[in-house]
């Protein structure tokens, strides 16, 4: 469809990447602004009203007119210069041109209407694409123009955002390599099976724990964060201090470093140097979502994947509260209801253990499918696809497919298998135990041969292997060792030998049916 031509008396032009802008600082200007994620070539959310706003001169008018449409939207910037309206709803389409007109004028160009997700999360969100398997082939055939991306530069603030920096640009070989692997496959998949324009945020950063993506509001109702708040506030008291001698260090290797290069000696390996924890440190608790996520919001989506979980799994009980309320604090202030929310269950990693064991990585896993008691969420399990020697498994592909495949299933209607095996009870008779699941698909399968990774316990709560048939769709675990079983775990390690799947090719989600405390029950 061909834009419709607008001819204006004056027009500015927006270009380059827009500076981080604090409220008072835009609305000090006549001249109407736009946050970063508001710009040429971006992807609307078809089929609802979706939010564009900004900032102009206090009491000023603005006008916005978009593609073919008629009608034109209207908002006045109140006494702080901010304004916002809802404009829409659209059906999937373009490229359109979009005019917002006030003292100025700035026309977005190329801008498509389809389908928008956020992609955020930790180190295996932010791996890039030209780190993933078969780097070379994906990249080069990363032509997909109806595919929007964009990166929300990394960011830590004490206060949230009002914007940040980023564009969007169209997906190709060039804007591609760089960007989140499991977000570009998760949107390759959904433009693939549904032929709509997508558009993808990243917003990540490695290393982070779920708390620096959670809404202070939300992490201060709660007293079960009291002590993570509590810490906290000690490291931030200590912050100038800390501060200070981390900056000196730093200056000093520098200075020494600038005088042996120019004495021609051997300059010695730069130290990781280790900024204290503060206002603007990326582990402080709401520091990532005011500096990451607040600037994008409330952008209208359809949903977010999450994949994160490494850095809370010594916290793994804690996470079964904090998880959930993360989400509810995004949703919250999205204001746009429960929307889909998908994540994906830690891959295996690390030793593989000869006998049954305690796992911090396994209760982390086990939170993570607790948070499936809320509305509109989903989990990808990839308890198959990790590396033992690799916390950041290359096989990215599948990560994507297996998110793609709740989305397509649950928030876009699809009739199709999108889960594994996931445990749903458990019937005792005299040695034997009878576990029943959901999400069989066509049947279970023990893939490769025999079926493994069953541990089987009495009321000693001491686990043994288990032997394991499948019988329909029940699987019946048993031992010679164990004569009166009260519990069962599967996949319970951190690398766990492990391959129930349904006939579909989906792998089972680790779990236990036993409450017993584990490693992290009473870290906070």
């Amino acid at each position: 469809m061909n834009p419709e031509k607008m001819h204006y008396g004056r027009m500015v032009v927006l270009a380059g990447v827009l500076a981080v802008l604090t409220v008072c600082a835009a609305s000090s200007l006549a001249d109407v602004k736009l946050p970063a994620v508001i710009g040429d070539n971006m992807v609307l959310q078809q089929g609802r009203e979706v939010p564009i706003w900004g900032w102009a001169e206090p009491g000023e008018q603005i006008v916005i007119k978009f593609g073919l449409s008629s009608v034109a939207w209207g908002a006045t910037a109140d006494e702080q210069g901010r304004w916002l309206t809802k404009i829409g709803p659209f059906i999937a389409g373009g490229p359109f041109d979009m005019s917002i007109e006030a003292e100025n004028t700035i026309v977005l160009r190329n801008v498509l209407v389809g389908e928008v997700w956020v992609c955020s999360g930790q180190s295996n969100m932010e791996w890039p694409v030209k780190q993933a398997a078969n780097s070379d082939v994906e990249i080069a055939e990363a032509n997909y123009p109806n595919i929007r991306l964009f990166t929300v530069q990394k960011r830590g603030s004490d206060e949230p955002m009002s914007d940040c920096v980023g564009r969007w640009q169209q997906c190709s070989p060039q804007a591609v390599w760089g960007f989140s692997a499991v977000g570009y496959f998760f949107g390759r998949e959904l433009y693939q099976k549904l032929n709509v324009p997508i558009g993808l945020i990243h917003t990540s950063w490695g290393g982070t724990p779920a708390e620096a993506w959670t809404s202070m509001d939300y992490l201060e109702i709660d007293k079960d964060f009291e002590p993570m708040l509590d810490r906290y506030a000690e490291a931030v008291a200590k912050y100038p201090e800390l501060k200070k001698k981390f900056e000196e260090e730093r200056r000093k290797f520098e200075e020494t470093a600038a005088q042996l290069k120019a004495e021609g000696k051997k300059v010695p390996r730069r130290p990781r140097f280790q900024a204290p924890m503060g206002p603007d440190h990326p582990h402080s608790p709401a520091g990532l979502y005011n500096g990451m996520l607040a600037p994008i919001i409330p952008y209208g989506i359809a949903g977010a994947i999450w994949y994160q979980g490494e850095s809370n799994a010594s916290r793994a009980y804690q996470y079964r509260k904090l998880f959930p309320t993360m989400i509810k604090s995004w949703r919250n202030s999205w204001r746009q209801g429960d929307f889909s929310f998908l994540f994906v269950q830690l891959a295996n990693f690390m030793k593989v253990v000869d006998e049954p064991t305690e796992s911090e990585w396994a209760e982390l896993r086990e939170a993570q499918s607790m948070t499936l008691s809320l509305p509109r969420t989903g989990m990808a399990v990839i308890i198959d696809i990790g590396e033992a020697n690799d916390i950041h498994p290359k096989n990215k592909q599948d990560v994507g497919k297996r998110l793609a495949l709740w989305a397509l299933a649950k928030t876009y209607g699809r009739e199709l298998v999108y889960s594994g095996p996931t445990y749903k009870s458990m019937d005792i008779d005299g040695n034997k135990v009878a576990l029943h699941f959901k999400h069989t698909g066509g049947g279970l399968e023990a893939k490769g041969g025999l079926l493994k990774g069953f541990a089987i316990a009495g009321a000693d709560r001491k686990f043994v292997w288990a032997d394991a048939k499948i019988e329909g769709d029940t699987v019946v675990v048993s031992s010679e060792s164990v004569a009166e079983p009260v519990a069962v775990r599967y996949a319970w390690a951190n690398n766990p030998v492990c391959n129930l799947y349904n006939a579909e090719g989906l792998p089972a989600s680790p779990f236990r049916t036993d409450i017993w405390p584990g490693l992290s029950a009473r870290r906070k």
